[in-house]
């Protein structure tokens, strides 16, 4: 087993590719057993029996974690219409089927429906998910046959595109916003129909600026790290804000960014035109010799950044 513990390398996202059977929680303990790091966290929770892209944070990179749960997610699913389980997928009990009344479906019927849920959405949580009520999680209230009152949530659908209508299976891009359940999404659909329905299978194929593409098997990262080419492996933290415009500042403004104060324009190297920024625009700051620091944002009256998120003091 390789030794690598380059800090500035370990400090990143990896991109994992989850397998089936693996919760996200088991992928962050053996990625701990990989690394030898216990500074890791997760972006999102995917189901067991869901694969797909799982963007992991290593080190300084934890500071990520919320923001890219915060983030717009992609998934191909297969919906199965005609039957209602109590997980809203198929590893739930069946509680009612009408698989016939789902065959006997006309495709544009079906499409129509499904194209009825783009844009906002109330949604209500699934009894089988890792919400909390009052400290516990809901799958376990699920799991001793209590019921909780949940209320619905807004979610935002920017796009369905389906792919196959093979009923009584529908395969479809889901392009969502955080919080949407697509079992939960799958049920409705089904519910709308008159059927009733579930989630048959999920892939989870983008997180932000992370693809399945570029996604890494754990027994891939595992061997990275015995090859020692694991820094190949580990997405630099500001490359999740590549979105951003990048402003260097001076030695002045480096004493001042350490220590998370106001930068002003005076602090900054060159880059920057005042008269094109927007109020509240973002900015990946950097040092003068490239080390990324922190995302700031401008304040247009007083003429100055505004620190956002702090991700690397220099100390």
């Amino acid at each position: 087993m390789s030794n690598y513990h380059n800090e500035n390398s370990m400090n990143g996202i990896i991109n994992v590719k989850k397998e089936k059977g693996f919760t996200s929680f088991d992928v962050v303990a053996k990625l701990r057993g990989i690394l030898h790091e216990k500074k890791i966290g997760h972006t999102g929770t995917l189901d067991p029996d869901a694969t797909g892209v799982l963007p992991v944070c290593i080190g300084k990179a934890t500071k990520v974690c919320e923001l890219l749960t915060d983030k717009d997610k992609v998934y191909e699913a297969v919906l199965l219409l005609g039957k209602i389980t109590d997980t809203q997928d198929l590893t739930g009990e069946v509680l009612s089927d009408a698989t016939d009344q789902a065959l006997a479906l006309g495709e544009d019927a079906v499409r129509a429906a499904i194209q009825s849920f783009v844009g906002d959405y109330d949604q209500v949580p699934p009894m089988y998910s890792a919400l909390k009520v009052n400290g516990k999680k809901l799958y376990e209230y699920a799991r001793a046959g209590v019921e909780i009152e949940r209320k619905a949530r807004r979610v935002h659908i920017f796009d369905i595109a389906v792919s196959s209508v093979k009923l009584p299976e529908v395969t479809m891009r889901v392009h969502c916003s955080k919080g949407t359940y697509i079992r939960t999404l799958c049920a409705d659909i089904g519910e709308k129909l008159g059927v009733g329905g579930c989630m048959a299978s999920l892939l989870r194929t983008k997180v932000s600026v992370f693809d399945l593409e570029h996604a890494h098997t754990l027994a891939e990262i595992e061997q990275a790290m015995c090859d020692g080419t694991i820094a190949d492996y580990i997405v630099p933290i500001d490359h999740v804000f590549s979105q951003y415009p990048a402003l260097t500042v001076n030695e002045q403004g480096l004493f001042r960014l350490q220590n998370g104060n106001r930068l002003r324009l005076s602090d900054l190297s060159a880059g920057f035109d005042k008269e094109t920024a927007k109020n509240k625009s973002s900015y990946r700051i950097y040092d003068d010799n490239g080390r990324f620091y922190a995302i700031y944002s401008y304040d247009e009256k007083a003429e100055e950044f505004v620190i956002v998120k702090m991700f690397d003091t220099g100390r």
